[in-house]
């Protein structure tokens, strides 16, 4: 059932590519007014906008009730698989302890952390090497 929903989706976004990308854009009027009016059309008098717009219309109900349909069949299939899920025993009953049942001689102490980073000596010169470096 998913294959078919599937590929009906499929034909049906690459339909409503090709319908746009036939349609001409409403600039294409100004063109009639200087002889190329609806003598050259396929669809009649009344030009083929109206054929494309329902067509189009048609094509992106049937793409839209087919994305419905893929987020229904992907939903119940997670429902499926999540319902097929053993949790064991000894995760369920595990227990953390709480912060009154541990005694205070096993808490570790770490000391507090702080905002200014540590200097190392090595990295930052003495006043007086400085001071000898200027003299030189």
């Amino acid at each position: 059932m998913e294959k078919l929903v599937l590929i009906i989706h499929s034909l049906a976004a690459i339909a409503i590519i090709g319908l746009i990308l036939l349609q001409q854009g409403k600039g294409a009027a100004a063109g009639a007014s200087f002889g190329a009016g609806a003598s050259q059309t396929v669809f009649g008098s009344e030009g083929s906008g109206n054929f494309f717009t329902r067509a189009t219309a048609i094509i992106a109900t049937i793409f839209f009730c087919t994305s419905f349909g893929l987020a229904v069949i992907a939903k119940n299939q997670s429902q499926v698989a999540t319902q097929g899920l053993v949790v064991p025993a000894t995760v369920q009953q595990q227990h953390i302890p709480a912060a009154s049942d541990v005694p205070a001689s096993e808490i570790p102490v770490t000391p507090a952390p702080s905002d200014v980073p540590a200097v190392q000596n090595e990295a930052a010169p003495s006043t007086n090497q400085v001071e000898e470096k200027k003299s030189n």
